[in-house]
This record gives structure tokens, sequence and C-alpha cells, in this order.
């Protein structure tokens, strides 16, 4: 489990072929004294395992499902990626939960320069805008960020001087290929909703008969 909040870039510096997947080496920018193997590290968003670890760099394996449903099947030796390991339970959560399970990607459509910050629109597939808000929360390469505009295909979000500077969201142009991962509170409560109406649930909600047979009550 993330935050989407970025501890620093790194640099892919190796890609290798591992059957149907890839390992990647990864150089942090920052230090990575606290890490050992079999941490979950999120590059761009996805939640991917440590498989070694020296000093400032890092292996990890990325299977055939990550490699079809994010940006890291087309990731070339020198990209810049962002970086956050896994929360801790003690942390104060700063961005939103964040499992590093991308949903699927988009295309940055565009960027505009409003004040102080940077308004980016994405597109996506239509799919993905279902489980997103207006003022709810998506992460975009791994970076939690906050819906200002919404429509079928499409969202927008306003980056600051801070996160433009210390994720790659600034130097990402139109036509950039990112990750998305949308509020996974969203998708429970579809998921609840919709096994209510469904003709297959033997039985919607709580009653006193489950509780019953449960042995809640007697």
């Amino acid at each position: 489990m993330f935050t989407g909040i970025i501890e620093g870039l790194g640099t892919v510096t190796s890609i290798r072929a591992a059957g149907q997947g890839k390992r990647l080496t990864i150089a942090a920018d920052f230090d990575l004294a606290a890490s050992k193997v079999g941490d979950s590290i999120s590059v761009s968003g996805a939640c991917l395992t440590a498989v070694a670890i020296a000093r400032r760099q890092f292996d990890v394996d990325v299977s055939p499902e990550t490699l079809a449903k994010s940006t890291l099947g087309s990731m070339r030796v020198g990209e810049r990626v962002n970086l956050e390991r896994a929360l801790r339970l003690s942390d104060r959560i700063d961005g939103h939960l964040v499992s590093g399970h991308t949903d699927g990607t988009g295309v940055i459509d565009s960027r505009e320069v409003s004040g102080n910050a940077i308004i980016v629109t994405v597109a996506v597939p239509e799919a993905l805008t279902r489980h997103m808000i207006v003022k709810g929360s998506v992460a975009v390469d791994g970076v939690s960020l906050t819906i200002n505009h919404l429509a079928a295909g499409r969202f927008s979000v306003s980056i600051i001087p801070h996160t433009a500077a210390l994720t790659t969201i600034g130097l990402k142009q139109k036509g950039a290929p990112v990750n998305i991962e949308t509020d996974m509170i969203g998708k429970y409560v579809e998921k609840f909703i919709s096994s209510q109406h469904s003709p297959e649930a033997p039985q919607a909600g709580v009653t006193m008969e489950i509780l019953t047979q449960k042995g809640f009550i007697k």
C-alpha cells in the first residue's frame, strides 16, 4: 500500500528479458539503506517487489500482466521514474490510499500554465472515468492528485510547482503515456452496490436470518 506522495525519482539503467516478463534495474536518487529484498516499491505507480538491492540501486521483476496494463511495457533505459516505498502503518497518509495496481493507462492530452500551476488534462478509456469524481483522488504515474474537471474519457488535474519539480509529471509533455489508478474506495462501493442488485446474490445486505444462521444471535 502506498500514499501517492513520491519519495524521489529514479533512472532505469537496465532492462533484461525474464521469461515472458522483464527485469529492471533502477538507480534511485535517494538512499535505500532502510530497504531490503522483498520490499514493495512503487515504480511510476506500479507496485513491484525488490529482488536485489545495492546502495541506491535495486532490481525488480515485472510480470507479463503488469507489462500489458502499464507503461512499463514500453519503458526504455534512461527513462526517469517516480519512486515510493511501501506505506508503514505508523506513517501519515498525506495523499490517498494507493494500491500500486494500475487500472490502465492514459495519455497527456494538454498542458496549460495557470498562475503558478500547470493544468494537465489526461485522456483515458471511458471505463476509467466511471470510478472518478470531481475533487476525488487519482494516481497518475503513482502521484496522488485531485481531479479538478471530469468528462467522459478525460480528466484534469492541477500540478503545483513542488509536484512538478519532484516528480516526472513536470517532465511529461503532450502525448506522453501515463499509468492510471482510480480511487479504490469507489471501486469497492460500486462492487458492493452492484452485488446487492445481482440476481445471483442469494441474499442482499444483513438480515436477522443471516445473523441467526451465523450464530450472532439466538
